[in-house]
Protein backbone atom coordinates (compact mmCIF):
# COMPACT_ATOMS: atom_id res chain seq x y z
CA UNK A 1 0.00 0.00 0.00
CA UNK A 2 1.91 2.99 -1.35
CA UNK A 3 0.21 6.36 -1.64
CA UNK A 4 0.40 8.04 -5.02
CA UNK A 5 2.25 11.04 -3.59
CA UNK A 6 5.02 8.98 -1.97
CA UNK A 7 8.48 8.97 -3.57
CA UNK A 8 10.35 5.65 -3.50
CA UNK A 9 13.94 5.45 -4.78
CA UNK A 10 14.46 2.62 -7.29
CA UNK A 11 17.15 1.04 -5.09
CA UNK A 12 14.90 0.86 -2.01
CA UNK A 13 13.71 -2.60 -1.00
CA UNK A 14 10.26 -3.04 0.54
CA UNK A 15 9.14 -6.13 2.42
CA UNK A 16 5.70 -7.69 2.39
CA UNK A 17 2.68 -5.62 3.44
CA UNK A 18 4.66 -2.39 3.84
CA UNK A 19 2.45 0.74 4.04
CA UNK A 20 3.76 4.11 2.85
CA UNK A 21 1.46 7.07 3.36
CA UNK A 22 1.09 10.44 1.66
CA UNK A 23 4.15 12.56 0.91
CA UNK A 24 6.64 10.09 2.36
CA UNK A 25 10.14 9.77 0.92
CA UNK A 26 12.09 6.50 0.96
CA UNK A 27 15.63 7.19 -0.20
CA UNK A 28 18.38 5.22 -1.87
CA UNK A 29 19.62 1.98 -0.28
CA UNK A 30 16.81 1.74 2.26
CA UNK A 31 15.55 -1.71 3.24
CA UNK A 32 12.15 -1.78 4.97
CA UNK A 33 11.17 -5.09 6.55
CA UNK A 34 7.76 -6.70 6.43
CA UNK A 35 4.78 -4.73 7.72
CA UNK A 36 6.66 -1.48 8.31
CA UNK A 37 4.30 1.52 8.26
CA UNK A 38 5.11 5.11 7.35
CA UNK A 39 2.23 7.36 8.34
CA UNK A 40 2.69 10.53 6.24
CA UNK A 41 5.38 13.15 5.60
CA UNK A 42 8.10 10.73 6.77
CA UNK A 43 11.64 10.77 5.36
CA UNK A 44 13.65 7.54 5.56
CA UNK A 45 17.14 7.74 4.08
CA UNK A 46 19.94 5.25 3.58
CA UNK A 47 22.00 3.25 3.58
CA UNK A 48 19.63 1.95 6.25
CA UNK A 49 18.18 -1.44 7.12
CA UNK A 50 14.97 -1.81 9.13
CA UNK A 51 13.51 -5.04 10.44
CA UNK A 52 9.83 -5.93 10.53
CA UNK A 53 6.90 -4.09 12.12
CA UNK A 54 8.51 -0.68 12.59
CA UNK A 55 6.11 2.28 12.68
CA UNK A 56 7.05 5.83 11.68
CA UNK A 57 4.75 8.73 12.58
CA UNK A 58 4.51 11.94 10.59
CA UNK A 59 7.40 14.36 10.39
CA UNK A 60 10.08 11.83 11.31
CA UNK A 61 13.52 11.89 9.68
CA UNK A 62 15.27 8.55 10.12
CA UNK A 63 18.54 7.49 8.49
CA UNK A 64 19.60 10.98 7.46
CA UNK A 65 23.31 11.92 7.24
CA UNK A 66 25.11 12.72 10.47
CA UNK A 67 25.31 16.32 11.73
CA UNK A 68 28.96 15.77 12.67
CA UNK A 69 31.01 18.42 10.87
CA UNK A 70 33.79 15.90 10.18
CA UNK A 71 31.53 13.93 7.87
CA UNK A 72 32.49 14.06 4.20
CA UNK A 73 29.87 11.76 2.63
CA UNK A 74 31.75 8.58 3.55
CA UNK A 75 29.67 5.35 3.40
CA UNK A 76 27.95 4.81 6.76
CA UNK A 77 24.84 2.92 7.86
CA UNK A 78 21.86 2.78 10.16
CA UNK A 79 20.60 -0.60 11.37
CA UNK A 80 17.26 -0.94 13.17
CA UNK A 81 15.65 -4.10 14.52
CA UNK A 82 11.99 -5.10 14.75
CA UNK A 83 8.92 -3.56 16.31
CA UNK A 84 10.14 -0.04 17.02
CA UNK A 85 7.84 2.97 17.20
CA UNK A 86 9.17 6.35 16.05
CA UNK A 87 6.68 9.04 17.01
CA UNK A 88 6.26 12.53 15.53
CA UNK A 89 9.41 14.37 14.45
CA UNK A 90 11.88 11.78 15.77
CA UNK A 91 15.35 12.06 14.21
CA UNK A 92 17.91 9.26 13.88
CA UNK A 93 21.22 9.73 12.04
CA UNK A 94 23.69 7.42 10.39
CA UNK A 95 27.27 7.06 11.61
CA UNK A 96 30.18 9.41 10.88
CA UNK A 97 33.32 7.40 10.13
CA UNK A 98 33.64 5.20 7.01
CA UNK A 99 32.00 1.84 7.64
CA UNK A 100 30.46 3.06 10.89
CA UNK A 101 26.99 2.05 12.10
CA UNK A 102 24.32 3.63 14.21
CA UNK A 103 22.34 0.74 15.66
CA UNK A 104 18.93 0.46 17.35
CA UNK A 105 17.59 -2.82 18.70
CA UNK A 106 14.05 -4.12 18.97
CA UNK A 107 10.76 -2.83 20.40
CA UNK A 108 12.00 0.65 21.26
CA UNK A 109 9.49 3.43 21.86
CA UNK A 110 10.84 6.80 20.73
CA UNK A 111 8.44 9.60 21.66
CA UNK A 112 8.01 12.89 19.82
CA UNK A 113 11.12 14.93 19.05
CA UNK A 114 13.54 12.43 20.57
CA UNK A 115 16.93 12.20 18.86
CA UNK A 116 19.51 9.45 18.30
CA UNK A 117 22.75 10.90 16.96
CA UNK A 118 25.53 9.35 14.89
CA UNK A 119 27.30 6.16 16.00
CA UNK A 120 24.94 5.48 18.91
CA UNK A 121 24.22 1.92 20.02
CA UNK A 122 20.74 1.53 21.50
CA UNK A 123 19.48 -1.75 22.97
CA UNK A 124 16.10 -3.48 23.10
CA UNK A 125 12.87 -2.34 24.81
CA UNK A 126 14.07 1.20 25.50
CA UNK A 127 11.79 4.20 26.05
CA UNK A 128 12.79 7.71 25.02
CA UNK A 129 10.37 10.29 26.38
CA UNK A 130 9.68 13.49 24.46
CA UNK A 131 12.85 15.39 23.50
CA UNK A 132 15.15 12.77 25.02
CA UNK A 133 18.42 13.40 23.20
CA UNK A 134 21.57 11.37 22.61
CA UNK A 135 24.78 12.99 21.38
CA UNK A 136 27.16 10.95 19.23
CA UNK A 137 28.69 7.63 20.28
CA UNK A 138 26.30 7.09 23.21
CA UNK A 139 25.44 3.55 24.31
CA UNK A 140 22.06 2.75 25.85
CA UNK A 141 21.41 -0.66 27.41
CA UNK A 142 18.31 -2.83 27.20
CA UNK A 143 15.13 -1.57 28.92
CA UNK A 144 16.67 1.80 29.79
CA UNK A 145 14.37 4.83 30.00
CA UNK A 146 15.44 8.31 28.91
CA UNK A 147 13.30 11.02 30.52
CA UNK A 148 11.77 13.91 28.65
CA UNK A 149 14.00 16.88 27.80
CA UNK A 150 17.09 14.98 28.96
CA UNK A 151 20.44 15.24 27.20
CA UNK A 152 23.18 12.60 27.15
CA UNK A 153 26.74 13.82 26.45
CA UNK A 154 28.75 12.14 23.69
CA UNK A 155 30.54 8.88 24.54
CA UNK A 156 28.46 8.33 27.70
CA UNK A 157 26.87 4.97 28.49
CA UNK A 158 23.47 4.32 30.02
CA UNK A 159 23.32 0.89 31.64
CA UNK A 160 20.54 -1.64 31.19
CA UNK A 161 17.39 -1.06 33.29
CA UNK A 162 18.53 2.46 34.22
CA UNK A 163 16.20 5.45 34.30
CA UNK A 164 17.21 9.00 33.43
CA UNK A 165 14.88 11.54 35.04
CA UNK A 166 13.27 14.34 33.06
CA UNK A 167 15.38 17.42 32.29
CA UNK A 168 18.55 15.60 33.33
CA UNK A 169 22.05 16.44 32.03
CA UNK A 170 24.21 13.31 31.80
CA UNK A 171 27.96 13.85 31.39
CA UNK A 172 29.23 10.54 32.83
CA UNK A 173 28.19 6.91 32.64
CA UNK A 174 25.01 5.83 34.44
CA UNK A 175 25.40 2.29 35.86
CA UNK A 176 22.72 -0.32 35.18
CA UNK A 177 19.68 -0.73 37.45
CA UNK A 178 19.87 2.77 38.94
CA UNK A 179 17.91 6.04 38.76
CA UNK A 180 19.81 9.17 37.70
CA UNK A 181 18.44 12.69 37.96
CA UNK A 182 19.62 16.28 38.11
CA UNK A 183 21.92 18.76 36.40
CA UNK A 184 24.46 17.29 36.31
CA UNK A 185 23.02 13.80 36.86
CA UNK A 186 23.48 12.20 40.25
CA UNK A 187 22.48 8.73 41.51
CA UNK A 188 19.14 8.75 43.32
CA UNK A 189 18.05 5.16 43.99
CA UNK A 190 17.67 1.66 42.60
CA UNK A 191 15.09 1.33 39.82
CA UNK A 192 12.90 -0.96 41.94
CA UNK A 193 9.73 -0.69 39.88
CA UNK A 194 11.59 -1.31 36.63
CA UNK A 195 13.39 -4.34 38.03
CA UNK A 196 10.16 -5.82 39.40
CA UNK A 197 8.42 -5.31 36.07
CA UNK A 198 11.34 -6.96 34.29
CA UNK A 199 10.93 -10.06 36.47
CA UNK A 200 13.95 -9.74 38.75
CA UNK A 201 13.60 -11.88 41.86
CA UNK A 202 13.37 -10.35 45.33
CA UNK A 203 16.74 -11.86 46.21
CA UNK A 204 18.40 -10.36 43.14
CA UNK A 205 16.86 -6.95 43.83
CA UNK A 206 18.12 -7.19 47.43
CA UNK A 207 21.65 -7.82 46.15
CA UNK A 208 21.42 -4.92 43.70
CA UNK A 209 20.26 -2.63 46.51
CA UNK A 210 23.21 -3.75 48.63
CA UNK A 211 25.56 -3.06 45.68
CA UNK A 212 24.07 0.43 45.33
CA UNK A 213 24.76 1.14 49.00
CA UNK A 214 28.31 -0.14 48.63
CA UNK A 215 28.96 2.02 45.59
CA UNK A 216 27.19 5.21 46.65
CA UNK A 217 26.37 5.19 50.37
CA UNK A 218 29.57 3.82 51.93
CA UNK A 219 32.83 5.63 52.57
CA UNK A 220 34.63 3.41 50.07
CA UNK A 221 36.32 4.75 46.96
CA UNK A 222 35.50 3.12 43.64
CA UNK A 223 38.39 0.64 43.77
CA UNK A 224 37.46 -0.46 47.28
CA UNK A 225 33.79 -0.71 46.34
CA UNK A 226 34.63 -2.93 43.37
CA UNK A 227 36.67 -5.22 45.57
CA UNK A 228 33.74 -5.57 47.93
CA UNK A 229 31.24 -6.16 45.13
CA UNK A 230 33.38 -8.92 43.64
CA UNK A 231 34.08 -10.62 46.98
CA UNK A 232 32.60 -14.07 47.38
CA UNK A 233 30.34 -15.22 44.56
CA UNK A 234 28.13 -12.28 43.53
CA UNK A 235 25.01 -12.82 41.45
CA UNK A 236 25.39 -12.20 37.69
CA UNK A 237 23.63 -8.83 37.92
CA UNK A 238 26.18 -7.54 40.44
CA UNK A 239 29.02 -8.80 38.26
CA UNK A 240 27.48 -6.95 35.31
CA UNK A 241 27.36 -3.80 37.44
CA UNK A 242 31.00 -4.20 38.49
CA UNK A 243 32.10 -4.83 34.89
CA UNK A 244 30.26 -1.70 33.77
CA UNK A 245 31.89 0.49 36.40
CA UNK A 246 35.38 -0.88 35.81
CA UNK A 247 35.13 -0.45 32.03
CA UNK A 248 33.98 3.18 32.24
CA UNK A 249 36.08 5.65 30.26
CA UNK A 250 34.31 8.81 31.41
CA UNK A 251 33.74 7.71 34.98
CA UNK A 252 30.35 7.05 36.57
CA UNK A 253 27.91 9.60 37.95
CA UNK A 254 28.44 10.59 41.59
Amino acid sequence: MIHATAIIHPSAQLGADVEIGPYCIVGADVVLGDRCRLQHHVSVQGPSVFGADNVFYHGGSVGERTQDLKYREEPTRLEVGDGNCFREFVTVHRATMPGGVTRIGNRGNFLAYSHVAHDCLVGDDVIFSNNGTLAGHVEVGNRAIIGGLSAIHQFCRIGAHAIIGGCTKVVQDVPPYFVADGNPAAPRAVNLVGLERAGFSKDTIRDIKAAYRTLYRSNLNTTQAMEKLRAGDPVPEVRILADFVESSQRGIIR
